[in-house]
């Protein structure tokens, strides 16, 4: 497919705002971005779509999540929830995880990704908890984002919770999966482990040299709350970070999610030694997990992207979310401006999940972009863009959304998908989680 998509605004990355702009795109890359007189001119044989009233931008990227998370919303749990500990124990591990199957991974798969598709998600890292669904958990998921046509990079939650051999079989799980989708234009797969309160410091290890010896990459939660911080320092006499610092564990190929209970001495050595981040402010709020540091994260250069985690899939709100909790938390409106939280979507994503030009409009970078519409009550200025777009848009707001240069959402409409009986699939596959876990 040749096109060009001629936009009343382009976002190209880097926080910029060009007006009268436009991308030229084949064979599912960018050729050229800039002035549509000019795009006309260079490329007179390519098919036009007018974007005139919309704003032409990089498809969001959700860089931590947990698709079978639309099965548990709303759940209620049959015991007090009296702290993180408990939550885990006599909740969320026995009846939600240890339940998910294979067919709850892939209806669940299918209706997230749908969900984040909608709302201009082209890209998704997803980290599967279900330790009963290996193996070939990821395989499932992956048929299913396949289908729909989304990029992705899929991972299984390793750990040793369970017992040796499901830790074992976790590993495999990541490794197999990375090896068979290495070249797979869409898909893609990264060494995961949980956290330090679930994996001892050998098999932590391990599964560095496993990612590191493969190329894959490796990514965890971090001090999701308070829990973890306290029982690395009875454990250990040591903070998270720390624990990961004298194991060799960081690097530049890290991807560490949530990052909310972090001191100034375990920043710097995230700064140092170059880990990426994934800020996920809704669910931080929903668990009561606190304030993660992300603008002291992010004045350190460190590079911070956004996730969902397994909460709320509309990715307006999740920007919403960045762009409002840290002015509130620091008594500050001028903390997480507008253009910041649309990096940390964008661009910040993409280097975290280490595919190049992925999150920015440029020449030689892959074709997923999104069009939303620019009709704001309100005059429209490169000075007020971000905000205005973060603030007053919503999925229904996003009119195309283009994956690899193949159209998915086009004049507001998912292409090729029932999105009823979508839904009548998640309502049934929540009801048999809720019953198994009674």
């Amino acid at each position: 497919m040749e096109m060009l998509l001629l936009g009343g605004y382009l976002l190209p990355g880097k926080g910029e705002v060009k007006k009268d702009w436009g991308v030229a795109v084949k064979d599912g890359i960018i050729r050229a971005v800039g002035d549509n007189h000019r795009l006309k001119a260079d490329f007179p044989a390519y098919r036009i779509m007018d974007c005139s009233d919309k704003i032409i931008s990089p498809g969001f990227i959700n860089s931590h999540m947990h698709s079978y998370g639309i099965l548990s919303h709303g759940i209620t749990p049959p015991v007090e929830i009296d702290s993180f500990e408990t939550f885990l124990n006599s909740f969320w591990w026995p009846l939600v995880e240890n339940q998910i199957d294979h067919e709850m991974i892939r209806i669940s798969g299918k209706a997230t990704a749908l969900e984040l598709l909608n709302s201009g998600v082209t890209c998704l890292c997803d980290v599967l908890e279900a330790p009963n669904a290996l193996p070939c958990g990821l395989e499932v998921h992956a048929r299913v984002i396949e289908e729909i046509g989304m990029r992705a990079v899929l991972s299984f939650e390793a750990c040793e919770r369970v017992n040796p051999q499901n830790a074992e079989a976790g590993l495999k799980e990541n490794l197999d999966f990375f090896k068979k989708y290495r070249e797979h234009p869409l898909i893609s797969g990264m060494m995961c482990i949980h956290t330090t309160f679930t994996c001892s410091r050998e098999y932590i290890q391990r599964a560095a040299r496993m990612a590191r010896e493969a190329g894959s990459g490796i990514q965890m939660h971090l001090s999701e709350s308070k829990y973890e911080p306290d029982w690395c320092l009875k454990k250990y006499g040591k903070l998270p970070v720390e624990v990961y610092e004298e194991l060799g564990y960081w690097g530049s190929d890290v991807l560490a999610s949530q990052g909310v209970k972090l001191t100034m001495a375990e920043m710097d050595i995230l700064q140092r030694r170059g880990v990426n981040l994934v800020h996920v402010p809704l669910s931080n709020c929903e668990v009561g997990g606190g304030f993660s540091p992300v603008p002291d994260l992010l004045s350190r250069g460190i590079n911070v992207g956004l996730g969902t985690d397994g909460y709320i899939n509309n990715f307006f709100e999740v920007m919403r979310g960045a762009f409002l909790i840290h002015k509130a938390n620091m008594e500050n409106p001028e903390a997480m401006p507008g253009d910041v939280v649309f990096r940390m979507a964008t661009e910040n994503g993409g280097r975290a999940l280490g595919i190049s030009g992925l999150g920015e409009l440029k020449e030689g970078a892959p074709a997923d972009i999104i069009t939303i519409r620019a009709d704001f009550p309100t005059p429209l200025n490169a000075a007020n863009l971000f905000s205005q777009m973060i603030l007053y848009r919503n999925p229904e707001d996003v009119r195309e959304v283009m994956v690899n240069g193949r159209f998915l959402k086009e004049n507001g409409r998912l292409l090729g998908h029932d999105l009823d009986a979508v839904h009548r699939d998640v309502c049934l596959e929540a009801e048999r989680l809720w019953k198994m876990g009674r």
